[in-house]
């Protein structure tokens, strides 16, 4: 029994060691805090908005990433509307159908008051700076359309036809 005692003692003796040294070593990395001070507010930096321009100077690509036919060209036909050149607009589908959110890409920051512009044009929509559609014309700037579902009418994806 005295054997018995003495291991079951051992052995919750070595696991408030082990549960004691991992906890240690949590404080010391950082990890934990054990009297976490008050956290100070931080204070948030407001961005000026930045004024829409419409600016035809442009290169446009639609991309239509919906269900929805013939969504990328009459966008296409609002935008030569406004004033771009009908080269200068290229309507096309994109590689998927469930993009949830019409946004504008921009590239550089300088591109933002124009894909502001641009977004209202085309009845509002988000814009956002990418690299992920460069201008095929190193001499250009491009500002890429990509229409979401948000175009179809209920945010949904259009259901697929019979």
């Amino acid at each position: 029994m005295r054997a018995g005692a003495v291991l079951l003692w051992s052995a919750v003796a070595t696991i408030i060691l082990i549960v004691l040294g991992i906890f240690g070593s949590l404080l010391l990395s950082g990890r934990i805090e054990l009297f976490p001070a008050e956290a100070e507010p931080v204070p948030t930096a407001t961005t000026p908005a930045v004024e829409p321009v419409v600016d035809t100077a442009y290169q446009v690509l639609i991309l239509n990433a919906t269900d929805a036919a013939g969504l990328a060209t009459q966008t296409k036909d609002a935008v030569v509307a406004a004033g771009w050149a009908v080269d200068d607009v290229l309507a096309s589908e994109a590689g998927s159908t469930d993009f949830p959110e019409t946004t504008v890409y921009y590239v550089a920051p300088e591109d933002e008051a124009a894909a502001a512009g641009l977004a209202d044009v085309i009845g509002g929509a988000r814009t956002e700076q990418s690299d992920a559609y460069p201008s095929a014309d190193p001499e250009r700037s491009q500002l890429t359309i990509v229409l979401g579902v948000d175009r179809t009418g209920g945010g949904e994806p259009a259901p697929d036809a019979p």
